[in-house]
């Protein structure tokens, strides 16, 4: 007979397969995520579109998911891989500050809503609770803020 853990980590990598389907299926533009090696659904790579009509229109930032083996009951560790120039997310470390990954976590959110919540967080960021305060200052300055964020992102086409 399994042991506890074993059964805990079959119940997670269900979900993950289920999660990984649905969002396969889904109509969601400007998002995608799939498991970065073959039979490891606790690390993913995924891939964000900056929403249209914003100061990240056009560009396309990667970003890592690893999950823990508590998922969902315990948000995933989510981090820019792509420089991101972000009133909310870390410039060095790629660190992402939104409440639905934190203290607002709830186990019925996907990968899904997580990844469309990072894709709206670009064009609407909390300035309230910045981890970039640069950023969080330039945002009302748009020529400003866009030449740093050009500056920032080309740095990783390098």
């Amino acid at each position: 007979m399994p042991s506890i853990t074993q059964q805990g980590v079959g119940s997670v990598q269900k979900r993950l397969g289920s999660e990984l389907m649905t969002l396969m299926m889904s109509a969601s533009p400007g998002i995608s995520a799939f498991p970065k090696h073959d039979g490891n659904l606790f690390e993913w790579a995924g891939t964000i579109e900056g929403p249209a009509g914003t100061i990240y229109d056009g560009l396309t930032f990667k970003i890592s998911i690893n999950f823990p083996s508590n998922y969902p009951y315990v948000p995933p560790a989510i981090k820019f891989d792509t420089p991101c120039y972000h009133p909310n997310v870390d410039i060095t470390g790629g660190a992402i500050c939104l409440d639905i990954l934190q203290d607002k976590w709830s186990a019925v959110y996907s990968v899904q809503t997580i990844l469309l919540s990072l894709q709206s967080l670009l064009g609407e960021p909390n300035n309230a609770s910045p981890l970039n305060l640069e950023a969080a200052n330039a945002w009302n300055k748009p020529d400003i803020f866009k030449a740093h964020l050009m500056r920032h992102y080309r740095a990783a086409d390098a």
